[in-house]
């Protein structure tokens, strides 16, 4: 099991080494090794700093290459017809990246050496992860092909992001509690890319874009801290093509990342006692900054995994272990939190000055839904959906069969590996995560607040997507071990023949069984981001999702005309503003709902504005 999370696969010597090789022979092939390494790989290019840094840049070379390539479809987005030559067009694209890096995978599966195999799977694996999203962020471009502006123009979210950039960029600082990275980077970006306030609506097409892109590549290489690259993958493309939002992609992005870091933090925390103090205190340094930074860039995700993450750590803290092992361990934590805290001063201040001033009152359909669903997601554009017709009824006590499969999945990691630290850490925020979704669920017509409780369901999803992934690696390493030890024995001496035994299952089927797995969840990334990517095509319907595409180009450039593909003769003057709180209404305001449905939803009359 722990072989199976280390970040780079151990060197494997080559099969079918020879018994009657003279020395000399042996000497020369020794030499060479030391200096091509094995399988005829430098040996520079087999440290695993050097490979997980190459994968790193693989990915994101797809990923913005992929979206930069969509630059070049030429469509009117406003067209149904035209959208679907555009997405197809994007599958063709990935198409004829994706088959040659996949065509090589197999090529190495069934004729390379195993060292070489090893070493392009990782590269294939971290590319497929940019693809992922960059077919996404690759939909966004065509999506709003001719229009400068960012998906929501200047309405909804996408509003109050630009005039919280507007307030950097005129001085004003912080925006109430909200997370302040984001709107910085726009203010930063709008003033050395776009001329200033202008152009902050355009600096956010431009972040909406890059990070969407981003996303697969980061997601993979945080797992890439845990598991070895399918299972990597295996996780981090089916989180980033469901979750990613392209409209607030930092949002979703951060908690993907977030929790495979608890998981090697709190992996990190039981080494703790191998280390030396400085080498504690740099390691604690270092993930503080980061845990910092993700939570000055979207906080949200905090909320829910602290309860459960925090209860582990107190439960995985060596307690007895000695005076040495406690305080090697108080040294980690402590400058891990002291950093954190640090970096994340400035919202922590504000959350402590203005937080109970801030109740969210806004309800919608996932509000009105059966709180113990969790496994979709409506927006507040849920089209012709309702509570009563969402979530549509499964066959088994309401629960559809991907929902059992992921239940089973989830069982088979909490039962098999409970002793890995990712499956107790992702086990430990989903429970804390329930508990509070119900909390807030159950106080809600007191408080009259939602407090963001429906955003629990992505965090319990994704955490029963972990559990289930890590049950399958377990199953299949457990599998294969008991194969080994039933089916055929070893023994000490070999057979009596003085013949060693070889694996039950061959090393090249394994390999060529693990290509083919990554050829289809290529096939399933290019399937699940093309869904992704469909729903942002722009559509008039202000239920649909589509809506916000549809309003980025309605708006006026800069220069006072309107964008190319614009549905409108008259197109909406640009407003800018600075970012202003909302004002509490002191009950719960229920959006998606017709004036007549209030008193039966929400118990009160719908206001007259």
């Amino acid at each position: 099991m722990d072989d199976m999370t280390k970040v780079a696969p151990d060197v494997v010597e080559e099969s079918g080494t020879g018994t009657g090789r003279t020395a000399a022979g042996r000497e020369e092939r020794e030499g060479r090794t030391a200096r091509t390494g094995r399988g005829g790989i430098p040996e520079w290019a087999t440290r695993r700093r050097v490979l997980f840094c190459a994968e790193i840049l693989v990915s994101l070379a797809a990923a913005l290459g992929y979206t930069l390539l969509c630059g070049r479809i030429d469509v009117n987005p406003m067209i149904r017809v035209a959208q679907v030559s555009g997405l197809a067009k994007m599958q063709q694209y990935a198409a004829l990246l994706g088959i040659p890096i996949l065509a090589l995978l197999l090529y190495t599966a069934h004729r390379g050496s195993l060292m070489r195999h090893q070493l392009v799977k990782r590269l294939v694996c971290a590319a497929l992860a940019g693809l992922s999203t960059g077919v996404v962020a690759g939909g966004v471009v065509v999506a709003l092909n001719g229009t400068p502006w960012a998906l929501g123009g200047q309405e909804g979210d996408p509003s109050v992001l630009i005039d919280m950039g507007t307030s950097f960029l005129r001085g004003e600082g912080v925006s109430g509690i909200y997370p302040p990275a984001f709107p910085a980077l726009i203010a930063v970006w709008a003033k050395l890319r776009h001329g200033g306030t202008l152009g902050s609506g355009m600096a956010l097409q431009d972040l909406q874009i890059f990070f969407t892109a981003i996303a697969g590549p980061m997601a993979y290489a945080a797992w890439r801290l845990l598991l070895r690259p399918f299972w990597a993958l295996l996780i981090a493309v089916p989180s980033a093509v469901l979750f990613i939002d392209p409209i607030r992609p930092y949002s979703h992005g951060t908690m993907i990342v977030l929790l495979p870091l608890l998981g090697y933090w709190l992996r990190e925390m039981r080494r703790a006692e191998h280390r030396t103090t400085r080498r504690n205190l740099v390691s604690g340094i270092l993930l503080g900054l980061v845990f910092g930074a993700l939570f000055l860039w979207y906080s949200g995700w905090y909320v829910w995994a602290a309860p459960g993450v925090g209860l582990l750590a107190l439960f995985l803290f060596p307690w007895r272990g000695g005076a040495r092992k406690v305080k090697a361990t108080l040294v980690y934590i402590g400058a891990t939190v002291a950093t954190a805290a640090v970096v994340g001063a400035p919202l922590l201040y504000q959350m402590v000055r203005l937080g109970a001033d801030n109740p969210d009152r806004y309800a919608f359909l996932s509000v009105y839904a059966d709180p113990a669903y969790v496994l979709g997601w409506v927006s507040d554009r849920s089209g012709g959906l309702t509570y009563r017709t969402w979530p549509v009824s499964g066959e088994m006590a309401g629960q559809t069969g991907f929902t059992l499969l992921l239940l089973f999945g989830a069982g088979l990691g909490i039962g098999l590996g409970l002793r890995n630290i990712m499956v107790r850490t992702a086990a430990a925020v989903l429970a804390g995560a329930w508990l509070a979704r119900f909390w807030f669920a159950s106080h809600m017509v007191q408080a009259k607040a939602v407090q963001l409780y429906p955003r629990t369901t992505w965090i319990i999803m994704y955490c029963l997507m972990i559990l289930a992934v890590l049950g399958l690696m377990v199953a299949v390493d457990r599998g294969s071990g008991w194969l080994e030890r039933t089916v055929r024995p070893r023994s000490a001496d070999g057979d009596g023949d003085g013949a060693p035994r070889g694996p039950v299952l061959p090393r090249c089927a394994v390999q060529q069984l693990s290509a083919g797995m990554v050829c289809v969840l290529a096939l399933f990334a290019t399937m699940g981001a093309s869904w992704s990517v469909n729903r942002y095509m722009p559509d008039k319907d202000e239920k649909s999702m589509g809506v916000d595409a549809w309003r980025a180009h309605t708006l006026k450039k800069p220069n006072g005309t309107c964008p190319r593909f614009a549905p409108v003769k008259d197109c909406a003057d640009v407003k800018i503003q600075n970012w202003k709180p909302t004002a509490d209404r002191g009950y719960l305001w229920c959006g998606g709902l017709d004036p007549e449905e209030w008193p039966a939803v929400c118990g009160r009359r719908a206001p007259k504005d």
